[in-house]
């Protein structure tokens, strides 16, 4: 089970990540990750001292919700593509930058896949969701 420091609870949460994070869809599953701003170099500096805030940045840290509908099925059915779901992040979710907003949704394929498959559909979604951001900046 995902730590209470780790889950996302608010609906604004989830909007912010749906909204302003990379969406990926694999199979299954489609993944919107939020990954925090890096410091920008290139930004001008002033000579007025600035609070450092790179500490309370890298505390923060990842975190995940998910969204299963109706459509996947009954609530047997969603609850247990939730749960796995909630392994399946669990296990990887240290490999995200600290900071990172993870949204899981499933889709209503979801329901007659195997853990297996979802593991395959997750690991493609978050490489292509990882791996988009550094491809776009030109």
């Amino acid at each position: 089970m995902l730590a209470a420091a780790q889950r996302l609870r608010r609906s604004t949460d989830f909007a912010a990540a749906v909204r302003g994070g990379r969406r990926a869809g694999r199979g299954a599953v489609v993944v919107h990750l939020t990954m925090p701003v890096s410091a920008d170099p290139s930004t001008p500096t002033s000579s007025q001292p600035v609070r450092d805030n790179s500490a309370e940045q890298s505390s923060a840290p990842s975190r995940a919700g998910f969204v299963v509908s109706k459509a996947v099925g009954n609530a047997v059915t969603r609850n247990q593509v939730r749960r796995r779901l909630r392994e399946l992040v669990r296990e990887r979710l240290a490999a995200l930058p600290e900071g990172s907003t993870l949204v899981v949704r499933a889709l209503p394929a979801a329901a007659e896949a195997s853990y297996p498959r979802l593991a395959t559909d997750l690991d493609a979604a978050l490489a292509v969701a990882r791996s988009s951001r550094e491809r776009r900046s030109r």
